[in-house]
């Protein structure tokens, strides 16, 4: 295998030899011990005029291809959420189309698809309580019509309007009492999201922990699960045993999902992750093993995963989607690394090219030669110099 040249933060370079791919292998039949759902980013149309504060012009084709390379790892789909963009590019008229047409695509497959509801159509300061619910209701409508499970979002405006916990209760308790299938709730932390802050009416984490328990508690039927994303793998724990019985915890924690998905013997949580659209063939073959209670193969996938992970929900945590989308590229399910939003110049290269170093450790490079021929052409172009 061939030898690429990687800059370092210090200045200076180091060699990386190459990887073998490995041998995924999709599953034969459907994954049942977990539910697991990748957050799926958009693939920008490279001609379009994807420029930071432009209406995003998405290449469809390719972003729907994108979700059929999911689908046929075994994986479902979570649509709309922040990976593809949600309050960083993607405008409501763009996302409402990506619902619909993930959604009749998944139908085509026999694809399982989630999508998330929001309030990112609203002005960022929402007047009241009353402006944040009805525009809830209109992406739920959206959602429920295209026949996607609704993912009820984390809304900026919201946390904005709120005076506190109660105020929560209040919208979230009418969406639930009006949804016509058990939704998915959505707590995305501060490092996703800094007007996020305080969610749930409080910036203690216990005590918002206890307000949206007292919710699901209050419409256990009407939730499916909660997918959080506080990057604290304690409180997930603590959290999913205090659970309703059949309420699943959605893991958005991209730091620690291999022992949390694996569980304890008691509980375990499903996934919902953002990285698992960068390494969808190691954690279908982990999930297939966990099928198997095959757990040493289980962790053999993970494991390896787990750096690159890290490594791409580094701080800042909401430039993840900048290493998802140059991992496409890499792997030729894009043709050009360009972002809705001009979201590509978010991280920096020598942050990509770790990215591509970890990528090939953690076997998510499906032609590591063709992935380096890459990364040296877009070396040139951003550091003038080829690897």
């Amino acid at each position: 295998m061939s030898v690429v040249c990687l800059p370092r933060a210090d200045g200076t370079w180091r060699e990386h030899r190459l990887g073998g791919a490995p041998a995924w292998r999709r599953p034969s039949e459907p994954i049942g011990s977990r539910v697991a759902f990748a957050a799926a980013h958009v693939v920008a149309d490279r001609f379009g005029e994807n420029v930071p504060g432009a209406r995003a012009a998405v290449d469809w084709e390719t972003t729907l291809a994108f979700r059929r390379h999911l689908f046929s790892w075994g994986l479902g789909v979570a649509e709309a959420m922040d990976t593809a963009q949600r309050g960083m590019g993607m405008d409501w008229p763009a996302t409402e189309e990506l619902i619909r047409r993930s959604t009749a695509q998944a139908k085509q497959v026999g694809g399982r698809i989630a999508a998330g509801a929001g309030t990112d159509h609203l002005p960022a300061a929402a007047a009241d309580l009353g402006t944040v619910l009805h525009g809830y209701e209109e992406q739920l409508a959206v959602v429920e019509d295209a026949g996607a499970q609704p993912i009820l979002m984390a809304s900026r405006q919201l946390a904005a309007a709120a005076k506190g916990p109660d105020d929560y209760l209040a919208v979230y308790s009418r969406l639930l009492e009006q949804a016509s299938r058990p939704v998915i709730l959505h707590w995305l932390g501060a490092a996703f999201d800094p007007a996020l802050g305080g969610y749930w009416g409080s910036t203690d984490v216990p005590s918002a922990t206890a307000t949206v328990l007292d919710l699901i508690k209050q419409h256990s039927e009407k939730v499916d699960g909660i997918k959080v994303s506080l990057l604290d793998a304690d409180h997930e724990k603590r959290l999913r045993a205090d659970l309703p019985a059949g309420v699943r915890l959605y893991t958005g924690d991209d730091f620690h999902y291999p022992e949390l998905i694996r569980g304890d013997g008691t509980h375990h949580s499903d996934a919902l992750l953002g990285v698992f659209a960068a390494i969808p063939q190691a954690a279908s073959a982990a999930l297939q093993a966990l099928d198997r209670g095959d757990h040493a193969a289980y962790d053999a996938a993970f494991a390896p995963t787990l750096e690159l992970a890290r490594h791409l929900f580094a701080a800042p945590t909401y430039y993840y989607k900048t290493g998802i989308a140059f991992l496409a590229w890499l792997n030729d399910l894009q043709p050009a690394f360009t972002m809705v939003g001009g979201l590509h110049s978010a991280r920096s290269a020598v942050h990509l090219a770790e990215v591509f170093r970890l990528a090939d450790r953690a076997g998510a490079l499906a032609d590591p030669e063709q992935a380096a021929d890459r990364l040296r052409v877009f070396l040139a172009t951003s550091m003038g110099v080829i690897a």
